[in-house]
């Protein structure tokens, strides 16, 4: 995908990277290879996706039908009962081979995740990197995580408790368009590494990324039918994966994540919700002002703000808020754009009109009413039809909807604060819980502040990467940021059920050998004394 442009913008707005590689997406996506992931899809219908580079037509895809959705579960429950009884060490072979694979052929998917999102190609590997990650972690930890577990009964010796993990059947799984390898396969493989089959609904603008992987998994050693795919309107698909699934896992807006919720505990089956956010990023007066604004830029412009743990909201000490904002400005202004599928460009596109449409109205509703614009605050038709430039806000103000609602682009507003306590409780000041940022050169003192935010992940010295890269450590949101966690123990106990089989020995739980019930208590009594100062658990 060729990009000839200048490397300066006209009227000093944000540099073009010029591309390096000549493919357009009719070399990338072609029938040949449209057909092949096709085969992944049940469905008779037609599902379009779009090329957010140009606003073209990048794939036809089937679409499904609720009989479709039906047929997906029988075929994934038919499957899930075999796949249950694979021994779980040669289900996480299956994530370790699938982790080479991907690390070996990532620039054929670091392709379709340009394409199909428009981002820029180091955002796109960040997606390779967190599946990659996931896929060493549950493979290497799964085996053990799931391995029967002794407890010690009522009555230590004579009563054996063994803890088992039941995989909970079938998974329904929602996916949403702005990460479509790591929120599709990342999300997956540890309901897989658990014994369970997943039907999936990826969004149809993304969903050759999500097929793509469901192919190198297959390769790697995962039964075809254990992964179904349908495809469709939002509305339509995800109520019927929704009231068919075992257990659900859905990333999203609040509101869809609250529907989502209501119908499956109607259902009492449980459910994982990941949702919006309007992320905190706190500069304390300590701070590495140069080191704090490149890690802004990453914070705030990666994949162009369409990431549910980005930064916008940044909350700077007055005493630094003068030096932080000239070279945070200064950076972002700097920031290149591009469309190639090259590495070099800083930022590529919003993903669709509608999202430019909103990063738009917030952008000029903020100036209309007041708010200065530090950096940017165009959109870039001259790059392509969805680019928008990264832009900083200062003097944001209730009621401006940049300034609670989540934008979900490359918008952030900065505001001073005099005390720590101040900017802990602005930051606070938000249904939402998802993520966070806190910068000093006082480490300890960045986690005591970290500790304070409400937030399901918070980052000292980094804005997002470090929490979500590490995966043996849970992430998710508080409040109406969602329920349940992914990532570490927890991320693979959620796809299980825990069943207890106690097995008594000897001495029943009740009177024998002639005790009537008043001697049988005062024996029990005795021996929970006893118990206590043994220092049983």
């Amino acid at each position: 995908m060729t990009d000839s442009r200048h490397s300066a913008a006209p009227s000093g707005g944000n540099p073009v990277a010029p591309g390096t590689d000549t493919r357009t997406a009719a070399d990338v996506v072609t029938p040949a290879l449209v057909a092949r992931l096709a085969r992944g899809v049940t469905g008779s219908g037609e599902a379009v996706s779009h090329a957010p580079f140009t606003g073209e037509v990048l794939a036809r895809l089937p679409a499904s039908s609720p009989e479709d959705v039906a047929a997906a579960f029988d075929r994934a429950r038919e499957a899930q009962r075999r796949w249950r009884q694979v021994p779980a060490r040669e289900r996480a072979r299956v994530l370790l081979r699938f982790h080479d694979l991907l690390l070996d052929r990532q620039y054929e998917v670091l392709d379709l995740i340009q394409l199909e999102t428009g981002k820029a190609r180091l955002h796109a590997h960040e997606e390779v990197q967190a599946v990659a990650v996931a896929a060493r972690f549950y493979g290497r930890s799964a085996p053990a995580l799931l391995r029967p577990g002794a407890h010690t009964g009522v009555l230590p010796l004579l009563t054996k408790v063994t803890e088992l993990r039941v995989p909970r059947g079938v998974v329904g799984h929602i996916a949403p368009w702005n990460y479509p390898l790591e929120l599709s396969a990342g999300d997956a493989l540890p309901a897989f590494a658990a014994g369970n089959a997943v039907v999936m609904k990826p969004d149809t603008e993304t969903a050759l990324s999500a097929l793509w992987a469901r192919e190198l998994l297959v390769e790697a050693g995962l039964p075809e039918d254990v992964w179904q795919v349908v495809l469709g309107e939002g509305p339509v698909v995800g109520p019927e994966v929704v009231a068919r699934a075992d257990y659900v896992t859905f990333t999203g807006s609040t509101r869809t994540g609250r529907e989502v919720a209501r119908t499956a505990a109607g259902r009492l089956v449980g459910s994982s919700l990941e949702l919006g956010g309007k992320n905190a990023m706190l500069v304390l007066r300590d701070a590495d002002v140069e080191r704090a604004a490149a890690g802004a830029v990453r914070a705030c412009f990666s994949s162009a703000g369409q990431l549910c743990i980005s930064i916008e909201r940044l909350y700077v000490h007055s005493s630094v808020a003068d030096r932080f904002l000239e070279r945070f400005a200064a950076r972002t202004r700097a920031v290149r754009l591009g469309r190639s599928l090259s590495y070099g460009a800083d930022m590529g596109s919003l993903a669709s009109a509608r999202q430019l449409e909103t990063v738009v109205r917030h952008v000029e509703e903020a100036v209309a009413k007041g708010a200065t614009v530090l950096a940017g605050g165009r959109p870039r038709p001259d790059v392509g039809p969805f680019f928008h430039e990264p832009t900083i806000l200062e003097g944001v103000e209730p009621p401006m909807a940049v300034c609670t609602e989540e934008t979900f682009g490359p918008v952030v507003s900065v505001h001073r604060f005099a005390t720590e306590d101040e900017a802990v409780e602005r930051a606070n000041a938000t249904p939402y819980g998802l993520n966070a940022s806190v910068w000093t050169r006082d480490g300890r003192r960045g986690r005591e502040i970290a500790a304070r935010l409400r937030a399901g992940t918070v980052n000292v010295n980094e804005g997002y990467a470090a929490a979500y890269g590490s995966a043996r450590a849970p992430m998710g949101g508080m409040g109406d940021s969602g329920l349940g966690r992914r990532h570490g123990t927890e991320g693979l106990l959620k796809y299980t059920e825990a069943q207890t089989i106690a097995h008594q020995r000897v001495l029943p739980l009740g009177p024998a050998f002639g005790l009537s019930d008043a001697a049988y208590a005062r024996v029990m009594t005795a021996g929970l004394r006893a118990l206590k100062s043994l220092r049983v658990h």
